[in-house]
């Protein structure tokens, strides 16, 4: 438990030092819709910035559902795309959901957890447009820090805030 924690400590001082500012774009392919801001300035996250990625992330199956979405998964994402040498827009499979959203998917497919980390806004599953999918994988497999999903066949990588873990 140390140790991890320890690592997500030193982790936003890591992205810190490349830029003054931290900004990403979203595509939410489920919604359409397109959002691009900075969550993160001098020091502190942006309000207004996080609000409008909580938003994109929200389940749209449960009437627009939305929850603040965990600032230390913009970071990792930041951190990913930095580690891959891109600033592209990252295409949102899933971000939040609610629990019968959950239940749901659990139901219809084996790949659900019954205390899937979505379901506290920790977690999502993207995808890079011109990054291929197993270098997504590796280079969110080199930050060590979370949970990595490769879920090849449904074409998205999980990324999350919780534990350090893959599968």
């Amino acid at each position: 438990g140390c140790l991890m924690g320890a690592s997500l400590l030193s982790f936003p001082a890591v992205a810190s030092r490349s830029t003054t500012g931290r900004e990403l774009s979203f595509f939410n392919l489920n919604t359409g819709e397109r959002v691009n801001a900075s969550y993160w300035e001098n020091g502190r996250y942006i309000h207004d910035g996080l609000q409008e990625f909580s938003w994109l992330f929200r389940d749209h199956r449960a009437g627009d559902l939305q929850i603040p979405i965990d600032a230390k998964l913009f970071d990792q994402l930041f951190e990913l795309q930095r580690k891959l040498g891109v600033q592209k827009e990252i295409h949102v499979v899933c971000g939040y959901r609610s629990a019968q959203t959950n239940a749901s998917l659990r139901r219809s497919s084996r790949g659900v957890a019954k205390k899937s980390l979505h379901m506290s806004g920790q977690a999502v599953d993207l995808r890079i447009p011109g990054v291929e999918l197993n270098r997504v994988r590796r280079a969110a497999l080199a930050m060590n820090a979370g949970g990595v999903g490769y879920y090849p066949r449904s074409n998205f990588v999980h990324v999350d805030t919780g534990p350090k873990r893959h599968w």
